[in-house]
């Protein structure tokens, strides 16, 4: 499972760049897409970070009320 959250940070990486690198390079793509790549890079670290963290199985087994 370790793999699986190290790859979804990875993505997430590479998400915020790509969007980084086309918000200062001016490439005429939408405003919206650029904003879409910085916000799903956001999600994806935050969750990666979120599941790297000892205890978060027991928090989401907790919310989602699985015994």
């Amino acid at each position: 499972m370790g793999f699986y959250y190290l790859l979804l940070l990875l993505i997430g990486i590479v998400l915020l760049v790509v969007g980084g690198g086309a918000l200062w390079k001016g490439v005429s793509w939408s405003v919206k897409t650029i904003l879409l790549l910085f916000i799903v890079g956001i999600l994806c670290i935050g969750l990666a970070i979120f599941l790297l963290t000892p205890g978060s199985s027991d928090l989401i087994a907790e919310l989602l009320k699985w015994n």
